[in-house]
């Protein structure tokens, strides 16, 4: 499978979470339907200046790229260009916004709407593997000591499983091309600075393509500028999670 996710798409998708008080706002970028192995989905997050997500957990593994403002998730400082990626069933959080408020994307390789507060619903919680890691921020300006242009530079190194956080950038209308992990469920590649020409798509920044396992790599290109690009690797869920129903 090959999606794309786009700010068209966010923009016509743009709403109110019906369940939250204050005016947080979602977009879905990406959107593939609802298969419970594989549909990948990316959303916008927009949370309001000085209001705070309770800790909460969801079923599906997931990446989280804080792209704008700051604050706090759990006791650690939260700010700009910054990935969180949470397993399946680990609980997180809360998530503070600052004065600026936060914009992050949320993005799994498997589709599931809403979250479970942790207060809430300890009963729906599963036993099993928990999992979590953050890296950044990341200064989309400057590559990180030691990267080399037009190789995947690990800001996380793959997992056995295939889990990894990778850094690319790329020199103007140079090729997009890094190594995949061969248990790993697919690879987001997300847009952090510049434009991928993908095929017939030009994908902006913030917008990205996924790829699954097993599918090439599409021809993709920086721009006339260059581009720099996130490579987000997911993993499966863990095996002890794949027969629970939701």
């Amino acid at each position: 499978m090959i999606a794309i996710g786009t700010r068209a798409h966010g923009a016509t998708m743009r709403r109110q979470l019906p369940m939250m008080t204050e005016h947080f706002y979602k977009s879905e970028w990406m959107a593939t339907g609802e298969d419970p192995t594989l549909s990948p989905t990316a959303s916008l997050i927009e949370q309001p200046p000085n209001c705070t997500l309770e800790s909460h957990f969801h079923r599906q593994n997931q990446f989280q790229v804080f792209v704008d403002g700051g604050g706090q998730i759990g006791a650690h400082d939260l700010q700009s260009v910054l990935v969180h990626y949470a397993g399946a069933y680990t609980g997180y959080g809360p998530l503070i916004a600052g004065p600026q408020g936060i914009k992050y994307f949320t993005i799994r390789p498997v589709c599931e709407s809403g979250f479970i507060p942790i207060t809430a619903a300890r009963e729906k919680m599963v036993r099993g593997p928990k999992r979590h890691l953050t890296v950044g921020p990341i200064d989309v300006s400057h590559p990180p000591a030691g990267a080399i242009e037009g190789e995947q530079f690990a800001l996380h190194p793959f997992d056995s499983d295939g889990l990894g956080i990778g850094y690319l950038k790329l020199k103007p209308r140079g090729n997009l091309s890094f190594p995949r992990h061969d248990a790993s469920q697919g690879v987001f590649v997300f847009v952090l600075n510049g434009q991928l020409q993908c095929t017939t798509q030009a994908l902006g920044v913030w917008e990205m393509i996924f790829v699954s396992k097993g599918e090439p790599l599409p021809d993709c290109a920086a721009g006339e500028e260059g581009a720099t690009v996130l490579t987000l690797h997911c993993p499966p869920r863990e095996s002890v999670y794949q027969e629970v129903l939701p």
